[in-house]
């Protein structure tokens, strides 16, 4: 991890990253927290880290969740229906 990760800086640009790459690198932050071996200033940085990538895929998916509202209500009488799970 460079220093920008471990200072909670996105990778970049922003726009140059994926919603699955955060979420892969917030996956990583998360292990590496729960072995419990890192210095306290290293817990820290990573703690940062990973509160940066949940914000930054929060946001991703609200943009995406917009973007459906937006295509299912420009359909002529179509209302938003709750998702059904079939488990």
């Amino acid at each position: 991890m460079n220093e920008e990760q471990q200072k909670g800086a996105p990778d970049g640009d922003a726009e140059d990253q994926s919603f699955e790459s955060w979420l892969d690198e917030l996956e990583t932050v998360v292990e590496r927290m729960e072995e419990g071996d890192l210095a306290l200033e290293d817990s820290l940085k990573l703690f940062e880290r990973g509160m940066a990538l949940s914000d930054q895929c929060q946001k991703a998916l609200e943009g995406a969740e917009q973007k459906v509202r937006i295509l299912t209500e420009s359909r002529e009488g179509a209302q938003l229906e709750p998702f059904e799970d079939d488990e």
